[in-house]
């Protein structure tokens, strides 16, 4: 897989607003709590994803191109009050649950939503068509290869039928 250049520009837009938030933490919840690592390396159609016992933020480089100011805006502070969250309560505290949201919006001043709204045409991978009696699946390669090679097999949610390849 190829790697997408960033635009130093970019990456310190990203640095910039991380900051600006961690500093507002560390303000309002009296801590010191370091810089975490950010890294691009998140791939699919996943916008960015915690680390919390790295204390490292990783994010998709495509997104971030693609919606620059929003993926910012939004993505960055998401993912840093997920490690804020871990450092302050511990694993215990629910990925999205009333902690994260507390964070979110009383701390980091940031509307607290569990998933973006970005194009993903560009980051999606092909998928295969699947039935079952009640409606049309699309599988992933992955999962699709398991279904061939006999590896694995997969049920409607809904009906519970076994989801059948769609040969053309």
């Amino acid at each position: 897989m190829k790697n997408t250049r960033l635009p130093i520009a970019l990456q310190q837009s990203v640095m910039r607003c991380m900051r600006e938030k961690l500093q507002l933490a560390n303000q309002q919840l009296a801590t010191t709590y370091p810089e975490p690592e950010i890294n691009y390396q998140q791939r699919g159609t996943t916008a960015g994803t915690a680390y919390l016992q790295y204390w490292q933020i990783r994010l998709n480089a495509v997104l971030l191109i693609e919606n620059q100011q929003a993926f910012i805006d939004q993505v960055v502070p998401h993912e840093l009050a997920h490690l804020l969250v871990y450092r302050r309560f511990g694993r215990a505290a629910a990925p999205h649950g009333k902690e994260w949201r507390w964070m979110m919006e009383s701390v980091l001043g940031v509307s607290a939503s569990r998933t973006h709204q970005f194009t993903l045409t560009s980051v999606q991978s092909k998928t295969y068509p699947y039935l079952c009696q009640c409606r049309d699946h699309q599988l992933t390669v992955r999962r699709h290869n398991k279904v061939m090679r006999k590896e694995a097999e997969y049920r409607c949610s809904y009906c519970g039928e076994l989801l059948r390849f769609k040969v053309d």
